[in-house]
């Protein structure tokens, strides 16, 4: 006979203390001057910047202060992609992860970066980086 163990109900408080919470930002298009070839270097050009960023506590309720700021997350991705040319969408997505990570709150995120405007048949293309806090950390 299998001994059965009691199950303990959570309460709603207890559920909230324990859950993670992820922090979105979807579709921001913006212009940037970004890719290898010369007509890339000479036109800015529209990308699509998707973030997912997970938190490091548990969620906060309504502690405003405790919660990742999107309204920082975004105005980071402005100065990225004002701040010069990128070669690459997977460079552009590493710069957003350093935004992202800039706020201690963050331990995981993940980027989505695409050009929108390279080939008429698809809706963008670019590239996808996933990085965890621990991961990016410095040795030492």
């Amino acid at each position: 006979m299998t001994e059965r163990r009691p199950t303990t109900a959570r309460s709603p408080e207890n559920a909230t203390e324990s859950a993670r919470y992820t922090v979105t930002v979807r579709g921001l298009v913006l212009m940037c001057s970004i890719g290898i070839r010369a007509g890339e270097r000479q036109r800015k050009q529209r990308v699509r910047v998707s973030v997912d960023l997970t938190a490091a506590d548990p969620f906060p309720g309504e502690d405003r202060r405790r919660i990742i700021n999107y309204e920082k997350i975004v105005a980071g991705i402005h100065e990225v992609a004002s701040a010069g040319h990128i070669d690459l969408c997977e460079g552009f997505a590493e710069r957003v992860c350093s935004v992202c990570f800039a706020d201690p709150r963050v331990a995981q995120v993940r980027v989505w970066v695409e050009k929108l405007d390279v080939f008429p048949d698809a809706e963008g293309v670019g590239a996808i980086l996933e990085r965890v806090r621990s991961a990016c950390a410095p040795p030492g």
